[in-house]
């Protein structure tokens, strides 16, 4: 799969931090059941999400024959996606859509990306396997929320139809992995495999995080309440719960959510720094402290960290401390845009149009994502055109 300033980021686009998960955790429903302030909506069902219209069908049989078979097939799949219509397709984070959405739009998220994948290859007869990708704790920016994201991506094997018993045993399927992060296809970070139940609750997981932004809360709780039936065992899930009742100053239960993620998964970092703000507003100083203390230090050197905390600091106005940050995050991991962004940004609070203009080049040519390079290039335009304007008011005053 973001959400409320620090330590109450909320987890998109997929993250679950499973690796130290404990599905042998108890889970308390009562968490769900238990007197609450959101009427529930309604959400989308499982085919919903998951199945195709009769126009994509019939698209889908006039594109493939039965003579493809095997691994063929399953690369002339990416091939139909991306040449589908007059569309091409384009990774974009914040777009959580079902499979005939993300077909209409081309437009999507990792995990939409992949239902559609997975839909798709699922019409043609080819199985399929959700894997869940172990990136490095990363975090995005929208709406002024810090958000921590995931990755998954998809593997299609091919299916040998033949009645032939001797190759059934004795010749290993082929595959191909369908990854739409470019940076993810090039690190080849470790995977685990993952079921269309888990992913389903990803994809209510997400659409909560952007109804709880955007200020829906009722929305966001049917939608956390859907994840969670999904996937009881979904951390992440419970972790964004617990900040929908604590913004809603339900404490008790927010507490009882946070806790529940870390039964679940006892590293989930991120319902940890919740825990601790809700321990501040609860008068717990001394238990928060340790806790963001122990956090920090786990933290220390990762450069999206530093970003989150260049954020914050950028945020209250300290733009001494915002550029410490972004500086940190530069020099662990001189990769990354963000860095060069945030720079830009105290350079232009602090007057400097022209190191702000250089920074947001910088920004630009080692962006990798079209979302980000147009919002660079309109920043840098605007830039340009304040610039201009205050040169062409300053000629007018000489005149």
């Amino acid at each position: 799969m973001k959400i409320v300033i620090q330590f109450s980021i909320i987890v998109l686009s997929v993250l679950l931090s499973a690796c130290n998960s404990t599905p042998k955790a108890t889970i308390d429903t009562s968490i769900l059941q238990s007197e609450h302030q959101f009427n529930i909506q309604p959400v989308e069902s499982y085919s919903e999400v998951f199945q195709l219209n009769n126009q994509i069908k019939a698209k889908l049989a006039h594109y493939f024959h039965n003579d493809e078979i095997g691994i063929k097939r399953a690369k002339m799949l990416m091939e139909f996606l991306v040449s589908s219509g007059d569309d091409s397709l384009s990774y974009l984070s914040g777009a959580n859509l079902t499979a005939n959405q993300t077909f209409r739009d081309m437009n999507a998220n990792c995990l939409s990306l992949s239902i559609l994948t997975h839909a798709i290859a699922k019409q043609l007869g080819l199985r399929t396997q959700f894997q869940r990708v172990h990136i490095p704790e990363y975090w995005d920016e929208s709406q002024g929320y810090s958000l921590l994201t995931g990755h998954v991506n998809i593997k299609i094997f091919e299916v040998d139809n033949t009645k032939n018993a001797i190759k059934t045993l004795y010749v290993k399927p082929t595959s191909v992995t369908v990854d739409f992060d470019p940076n993810s296809r090039a690190q080849q970070f470790s995977t685990s495999a993952i079921d269309t139940n888990t992913i389903l609750s990803m994809f209510y997981n997400n659409k909560g995080a952007m109804g709880m932004i955007n200020g829906n809360l009722d929305l966001a709780y049917s939608y956390y309440k859907a994840a969670i039936e999904s996937d009881p065992y979904h951390d992440g899930a419970w972790g964004n719960l617990g900040i929908l009742y604590r913004i809603t100053e339900q404490y008790e239960l927010a507490e009882r959510a946070y806790n529940q993620a870390l039964a679940i998964n006892h590293d989930n970092r991120n319902a940890l720094g919740n825990l601790a703000k809700l321990y501040y507003l609860t008068e717990r100083d001394r238990e928060a402290e340790m806790i963001e203390a122990n956090i920090h230090n786990l933290r220390k050197n990762n450069p999206y960290y530093m970003l989150v905390l260049g954020n914050e600091a950028f945020k209250s106005g300290n733009l001494a401390r915002a550029k410490h940050f972004y500086q940190k995050a530069y020099q662990l991991d001189r990769n990354i845009h963000g860095s060069y962004f945030g720079l830009a940004k105290v350079a232009y609070e602090q007057g400097d149009r022209e190191k702000a203009e250089y920074y947001l080049n910088k920004a630009y040519k080692i962006s990798v994502f079209e979302h980000d390079k147009a919002r660079y290039e309109g920043k840098l335009a605007l830039l340009k055109s304040v610039a201009s304007n205050q040169l062409s008011s300053i000629a007018n005053d000489e005149r």
